[in-house]
C-alpha cells in the first residue's frame, strides 16, 4: 500500500477523518496488512499529511479548514507567518502566529498549524501545533562571551534566539582557520579568544518557548570585516553546499579531456557547420552553440546546440546526487558556487571553440511568420568555429570595420540571426508575450571584492538574438515531451487579481491602467500592525478584485508599449513584476503567463541548472520515474529561490558597505513608493534605495494619505508621491539591518492647489 492510497481513501471518508481501528477494518478488508498501516500513518502524520487528534483519531490536513501545512516565516520582532503549501479555503494571505506561539519553531521550519480563527475578510490566525521539519541544523552567527555562559548570536535576525555553547564545544578539534588573501591565521586557544568571532554552530537542541537552544562551534570563520567574510557568512546562512564530496571530485578526475570513438557513436556530426557560442566578456562555462540557415523553401533553420551534461552524469552516481542537493549554481560577485565540479562546467562539458565537444541537439525549421514547423532532437558534435562575445556580434551587425574584417566569413550568419530572432520577437509580440527589456544595474567590484560603483548593464542586438533562440528551443523541447509523457515545465501562474488590482491603483496615479475592466468589490479589513495576537489601528474598507477576474498577459504587454522611454517606466515596470507571480518548476503543465507560451521548460543550461538534465535525460529516454518529477521540481525550485536570495542578500550588504564612506553626501533620487512610514527613493545613479522618513521630512507635520497614495503637509499642503523626483542626503548607514536613511536635501516641494487644477498624470502642482 502506497501512501497515496491511504491519503487518498481517508479523502473519501466523511469530513476526511478516521479512526486506526476503522483503517485497519476497512484497508484489512482490501488485503492491506495492518504491519503496513501502522508505518504508513506514522510517515503521513511526521510529514504533516494527517493530524492525531488525540490517540488514534487521524484528519486529513489538505481541504482543511481547521489545520495547514507551511513554512514558517518568524520577524524580528517575534510574531510569525505561515506560508502554506496549499490554499485554506476561505483564508487570503499568510496565517498569522502571534509571538507566543511562534517561539515554538524557528524561522524557515516547515510546520503544523491550527487556525484559530478567520476572519470576514479572509485573514485567519493560527497557532503552532508541531514542528515538521526544521530548516537549520546550522546557523551562522556572532561568539559572545558574557557573565552567563557563552552564546552565539545569529546572524539573522528572525533567528531571534541565541545558541548557548556549553563548555568544551566552543573550539572545534581542527579549527577551520581563514585561507583568505589577506586574513592573519587564526589563533585561537581559550573560548575567550572566541569573543567577537564569527563561527558557524551546529545545533544541539533547538530554542523552544523563550528557552536559548544549545550547539556546538564547527566552523570558526573570522573576524567581522575580514575579507571575504560576507560571503562566508551569506553561504552559510542560505546553507549553500560549497564543497564537493570526495567521491564527486574523484569521478570528475576520472573523467578524460578528449573523446573517444565510443563517444562518438550514434551521434550526429556537426564539425563542419560554421556553429558558433555567444556569451559575455566575463563567461567561463560555454553552455550553447548555434547556428542559423535558409532553407530552399526559404524558411529558416534553426540548430541549438546543448553540452551534453547527461553523457557524463548518470544518474545516481556522486555527481549527480550532489548535483541534484545543490539544485543550481550560484554567482556571486568575486565567485561562483557551480552545480557540477569545475572539470565539468568550464572544461569538459564547455562548448569550448575549435574542440570537440558531446551536445544534445534541437533541430527546428520555422516559416517566415515565425512558426515552427518541424523539429528533431538528436545527440551529437560539434567543434564550435568561434567564442563570440554579445558585444563583437554587435559591433559587426554595426559595421565596425575591426571586427567586421576579424570576423568576415561569418557576417552573413550573423544578419541571417539578427533577421530570423525579430521574426521570433514579433511572434511571440502577436500572441502576447510580455518583454519587460529594462537596462539592469551592473555592479562593479575591485581585486578585493568591493563595490565600486554601479554601471548599466549593456544590451543589445547579440542578447536579443540569444534569448529568442533559447526561448525557441525550451518551447520546442515542452512541446516534444508533453505530447511524449510525464515531464518537468517551467510554470508561470496567473496573477492573484488582488495584487493585479493594487498594481492598477498606483497605475492610476500616473495616469495609466492595464485595462482589464475588474469589478471591484468592497471588503471590510483591519488597519494596523498585529502584536502578540493583538490589533491595532482602526478598520477600513478595502477594494479588491473581482476573484473570478482572468487577466492576460496581453493586459500588461500593451502597458508596457504605452510607458516606454517615459520618466515612470522603471517605477511602474517593477511594481509590475512585483504583481507577478515567480515562476517555478513543475510537473503538472500549467503553461507559462508572462511568455504566453502553452507549454514551457529548461532545456539549455545543465551545466547550471538541474532541471536541465533532467530534461536531457527525459529527451534521451531515461529520464525519471513520473512519481519522482515532482519532487525534483519542488526541491529544484526552492534551491532557486535560496540561491537568488543569497545573491541578492550579498549585493544589498555590499551596497550598505559602499554607502558607508558617502555619509552626508547628496544624491538626485526618484520615489519609489510612499508608505505611512516615509517615502521609498531609489538613487538614480546607483540603483540603491533607502527610506525618508515621515517625521524627517522638513517643514511640516506629514500624514500619509493612503486614498490619495501620497504623503501630504498638515498646513503648506506639500506632497510626495510615487515618481516625484528628490534630491537626497544619506543620513545613516544601518549595516546590521541591511538600511539606508536619507533625508530631504534642501529645495523646493511642489504644494497641492485648489482643486480642479490638475497637472500631468492628475497631480495637483
Amino acid at each position: 500500500m502506497t501512501d497515496r492510497t491511504l491519503l487518498d481513501h481517508i479523502s473519501r471518508l466523511p469530513h476526511g477523518k478516521a479512526t486506526f481501528k476503522q483503517l485497519v477494518k476497512e484497508l484489512g478488508a482490501k488485503g492491506v496488512p495492518r504491519a503496513e498501516l501502522e508505518p504508513a500513518l506514522d510517515r503521513l502524520t511526521a510529514g504533516g499529511d494527517l493530524v492525531e487528534l488525540r490517540s488514534g483519531h487521524f484528519v486529513l490536513t489538505a481541504n482543511s479548514r481547521e489545520f495547514s501545512v507551511g513554512r514558517l516565516n518568524k520577524h524580528r520582532d517575534g510574531y510569525a507567518f505561515l506560508v502554506s503549501d496549499k490554499p485554506m479555503p476561505g483564508v487570503v494571505g499568510d496565517i498569522y502566529i502571534p509571538t507566543a506561539s511562534a517561539e515554538a519553531a524557528m524561522h524557515g521550519d516547515r510546520v503544523l498549524v491550527r487556525v484559530s480563527r478567520i476572519e470576514a475578510s479572509g485573514r485567519a490566525d493560527g497557532e503552532i501545533v508541531s514542528v515538521l521539519k526544521r530548516a537549520n541544523a546550522t546557523v551562522v552567527g556572532e561568539f559572545r562571551v558574557v557573565r552567563r555562559g557563552n552564546f552565539v548570536v545569529p546572524h539573522d535576525e528572525r533567528l531571534s534566539d541565541w545558541i548557548e555553547i556549553p563548555e568544551g564545544m566552543e573550539i572545534p578539534p581542527r579549527p577551520v582557520e581563514a585561507d583568505r588573501v589577506g586574513v592573519a591565521p587564526l589563533k585561537i586557544e581559550q573560548p575567550e579568544d572566541l569573543d567577537g568571532f564569527i563561527v558557524n554552530v551546529e545545533i544541539l537542541e533547538y530554542p523552544a518557548n523563550g528557552e536559548s537552544g544549545a550547539g556546538r562551534v564547527i566552523e570558526i570563520l573570522g573576524r567581522p570585516g575580514d575579507f571575504g567574510i560576507d560571503v562566508e557568512i551569506v553561504i552559510r546562512k542560505h546553507r549553500l553546499p560549497q564543497r564537493f564530496p570526495a567521491e564527486a571530485l574523484a569521478q570528475a578526475a576520472a573523467i578524460p579531456a578528449t573523446l573517444s570513438e565510443s563517444d562518438l557513436d550514434g551521434r550526429r556530426d556537426f564539425r563542419g557547420l560554421d556553429i558558433v557560442t555567444i556569451d559575455g566578456e566575463t563567461a567561463r562555462d560555454f553552455d550553447d552553440a548555434v547556428l542559423v540557415d535558409r532553407a530552399t523553401n526559404g524558411n529558416y533553420l534553426l540548430q541549438v546546440h546543448i553540452a551534453d551534461v547527461s553523457h557524463y552524469v548518470r544518474p545516481g552516481t556522486p555527481i549527480d546526487l550532489e548535483a541534484q542537493l545543490r539544485g543550481t549554481s550560484v554567482y556571486f560577485p568575486d565567485r561562483a558556487i557551480p552545480m557540477l565540479p569545475l572539470e565539468l562546467s568550464t572544461d569538459v562539458c564547455s562548448l569550448r571553440p575549435q574542440v570537440d565537444r558531446l551536445v544534445f541537439s534541437a533541430l527546428m525549421e520555422f516559416d517566415r511568420q515565425g512558426d515552427l514547423i518541424a523539429r528533431e532532437f538528436t545527440r551529437g558534435v560539434i567543434r564550435s568555429v568561434e567564442r563570440m562575445t554579445y558585444t563583437n556580434v554587435h559591433k559587426v551587425l554595426e559595421g565596425d570595420a575591426e571586427q567586421c574584417e576579424r570576423y568576415k566569413p561569418l557576417i552573413a550568419r550573423f544578419e541571417l540571426m539578427r533577421e530570423f530572432a525579430m521574426v521570433l520577437n514579433r511572434k511571440r509580440a502577436r500572441r502576447g508575450s510580455i518583454d519587460f527589456d529594462l537596462p539592469e544595474p551592473l555592479i562593479e567590484f575591485n581585486e578585493w571584492g568591493e563595490m565600486t560603483g554601479v554601471t548599466r548593464s549593456p544590451r543589445n542586438i547579440a542578447h536579443r538574438i540569444v534569448e529568442e533562440f533559447m526561448l525557441a528551443a525550451n518551447e520546442a523541447v515542452a512541446a516534444h515531451l508533453e505530447a511524449a509523457g510525464p515531464s518537468i515545465y517551467r510554470i508561470h501562474e496567473q496573477p492573484d487579481p488582488k495584487r493585479v488590482m493594487e498594481f492598477e491603483e498606483i497605475a492610476a496615479h500616473f495616469g495609466y491602467s492595464l485595462g482589464i475592466g475588474a469589478i471591484p468589490v468592497k471588503k471590510f479589513s483591519y488597519a494596523g500592525k498585529r502584536r502578540d495576537g493583538q490589533r491595532t489601528g482602526t478598520r477600513k474598507d478595502v477594494i479588491v478584485a473581482e476573484p473570478s477576474l482572468r487577466i492576460s498577459p496581453r493586459h500588461y504587454q500593451k502597458l508596457i508599449a504605452q510607458i516606454e522611454g517615459k520618466p515612470e517606466e522603471r517605477i511602474l515596470s517593477q511594481q509590475m513584476l512585483r504583481s507577478l507571480k515567480q515562476a517555478r518548476y513543475s510537473d503538472d503543465n500549467v503553461g507559462h503567463f508572462a511568455l504566453a507560451a502553452k507549454s514551457y521548460t529548461h532545456f539549455t543550461s545543465p551545466i547550471r541548472r538541474y532541471p536541465d538534465l533532467i530534461v536531457h535525460r527525459l529527451l534521451g529516454g531515461a529520464g525519471p520515474a513520473a512519481a519522482e518529477l515532482r519532487p525534483i521540481a519542488d526541491a529544484c525550485s526552492q534551491s532557486e529561490r535560496a540561491a537568488a536570495e543569497a545573491e541578492r542578500e550579498l549585493v544589498a550588504w555590499k551596497k550598505i558597505k559602499f554607502m558607508e564612506e558617502r555619509l552626508g553626501d547628496e544624491f538626485n533620487a526618484l520615489a519609489t513608493g510612499v508608505t505611512k512610514y516615509g517615502v521609498f527613493v531609489e538613487l538614480e545613479d546607483l540603483f540603491i534605495e533607502g527610506l525618508i522618513p515621515i517625521d524627517t521630512l522638513p517643514g511640516d507635520r506629514y500624514t500619509f494619505r493612503e486614498s490619495l497614495r501620497k504623503i501630504v503637509g498638515s498646513n503648506t499642503r506639500t506632497e510626495f508621491s510615487i515618481g516625484d523626483k528628490l534630491r537626497v542626503r544619506l543620513d545613516r548607514v544601518d549595516e546590521a539591518e541591511r538600511k539606508l536613511q536619507f533625508a530631504v536635501a534642501k529645495q523646493e516641494r511642489p504644494r497641492a492647489e485648489k482643486k480642479g487644477k490638475q497637472g500631468k498624470h492628475g497631480r495637483p502642482w
